[in-house]
């Protein structure tokens, strides 16, 4: 029997695409999260499904037995990585793991503050084969992170200013990881996601505004007023000091960039951000 295609998250808006296309094309998948029964139910028979908790070392045996490929990401309320993810990594690399694609971020090479950027370094030192996903803005931000200010508050509150986004939707990240994931090639490179259409957030809450039928709002807060009221709104101070500090480089253009990575590595266009509204949009009802 064929390895098991470990997929890390897989309870995440990522990780469910990347569980989802991998079995669309035939391969074995080990899905692996906090919650197994929230796993079975959300993929039920097609998958094996494991717990798994980067702060819970007693979790890795199971996960990583007889794995060779996996797909890794960092949850976003982790912000020590040294502490809460350098032992997963150093645990896969003992269990047979010689493969991993992991979810990182559009350029991560001048961001090196950021957690991602230390994910990649950690693991080009321990010497196992990578391919980085480095991934413009998630659409899927704006279901999630941004969801209640969008619904309850009908506006999207970031400090990015007149920058543009190549926004991706996390269906494309799938995607393109399963490609990487089911096909030979792919190791040792690095592939920068993103959408076909740069929009500044004006044009995303226009467009947004048009979907649902009323007035979203782009707010324009300068970095440090983002930053004061998003921890006011109960978000934890490291994780607002991250959003703060990638909006900032946002602002400044870190993810203006556009390629055609997507398209070239599963054949198809980017889903497009009207159509990512059009999907969603009962999450802002």
């Amino acid at each position: 029997m064929s390895s098991p295609i470990l997929v890390i998250g897989a309870l995440g808006n990522v990780g469910a695409e990347v569980v989802k296309q991998i079995l669309a094309r035939g391969g074995i998948v080990r899905v692996a999260d906090r919650d197994v029964n929230k796993l079975k139910e959300r993929f039920g028979e097609a998958v094996e499904a494991v717990r798994f908790d980067f702060t819970d070392r007693s979790t890795y045996e199971e996960t990583f037995r007889g794995v060779k490929r996996m797909f890794y990401m960092r949850p976003p309320h982790i912000t020590n990585i040294q502490r809460d993810m350098v032992p997963s990594m150093d645990a896969a690399k003992r269990a047979g793991v010689t493969h991993v694609v992991f979810l990182s971020l559009i350029g991560i090479e001048n961001t090196k503050y950021v957690p991602h950027y230390k994910v990649e370094s950690y693991l080009k030192e321990i010497n196992v084969q990578t391919t980085f996903l480095r991934c413009s803005f998630f659409m899927q931000n704006l279901n999630t992170t941004h969801r209640r200010e969008i619904r309850e508050r009908n506006e999207i509150f970031v400090p990015v200013g007149k920058a543009k986004t190549a926004f991706i939707d996390a269906r494309d990240i799938g995607a393109v990881a399963a490609v990487v994931l089911l096909e030979d090639g792919h190791a040792g490179r690095n592939y920068d996601l993103t959408g076909s259409e740069r929009l500044d957030y004006w044009e995303a809450a226009n467009i947004m505004s048009e979907v649902l039928r009323r007035r979203i709002t782009y707010r324009n807060p300068n970095p440090l007023n983002f930053f004061i009221e998003t921890i006011h709104r109960g978000t934890s101070f490291m994780f607002a000091l991250v959003m703060t500090g990638l909006y900032t480089s946002t602002r400044f253009g870190m993810a203006d960039p556009m390629t055609d990575e997507v398209e070239r590595l599963t054949g198809r266009k980017p889903i497009l951000f009207r159509q990512y509204v059009m999907d969603y949009k009962d999450a802002w009802m």
